[in-house]
């Protein structure tokens, strides 16, 4: 690893830069090393993540890792799957779930981490925050639409964009209502992710 990367890394685990915003305090979590292959761009952490300091640790993580078809162990192999939610710091409960992620953590850290991560293939946005920031121009006018063109994304951007709904059990409902994701949407995101897994192999 480069001296600038352990230094970004350092920097961003001892930030306090929304501090005075945050109900539990800082505590940034993410996974990340400059051999990754895949971004996962999420929102921000839950509570049970903020508590155990392990992305995904919870419901909407045992859902997302059944969409790309991969095991707890090759998850969190920070060479293959970088993990960089929008903020790093859980932002506290809302009136209908968690509050949105602050936006000055992005600002601050987004450009210099993304820099550091020149193997990445694939970036996978999850949710309307991740897709506002990595698809400012050309994301369409809702969620749903956003992810029903990810054929567009994919083909038009480099790295590679799919964006996908957030696979927390909130979302149950739009999932039933929009069957297509899982039938036609996941099993290429599974197919996708096997190819970058037999490249770094």
């Amino acid at each position: 690893m480069s001296e600038i990367f352990v230094q970004l890394l350092s920097d961003i685990r001892q930030c306090t830069l929304c501090e005075e915003y945050l109900p539990l305090g800082t505590n940034p979590v993410l996974q990340v090393s400059p051999s990754a292959r895949v971004i996962i761009a999420g929102q921000a952490p839950g509570i049970k993540v903020h508590q155990s300091g392990l992305p995904f640790d919870d419901k909407s993580g045992e859902r997302l890792r059944q969409w790309l078809g991969i095991d707890t162990t090759t998850f969190y192999n920070d060479e293959i799957f970088a993990i960089l939610p929008m903020a790093f710091c859980y932002p506290g409960k809302g009136k209908s779930g968690d509050l949105p992620p602050r936006p000055e953590c992005a600002n601050k850290w987004r450009e210099q981490l993304l820099k550091q991560l020149p193997n990445v293939e694939l970036i996978i946005t999850i949710g309307i925050y991740a897709q506002n920031w990595h698809l400012p121009d050309k994301k369409e006018k809702s969620l749903t639409e956003t992810v029903k063109n990810w054929r567009f994304f994919y083909n038009e951007t480099s790295p590679a964009i799919i964006p996908i709904p957030h696979p927390s059990p909130r979302n149950n409902i739009w999932l039933k209502k929009n069957l297509w994701f899982e039938q036609d949407v996941v099993p290429m995101l599974q197919g996708q992710i096997k190819k970058v897994l037999n490249s770094a192999n």
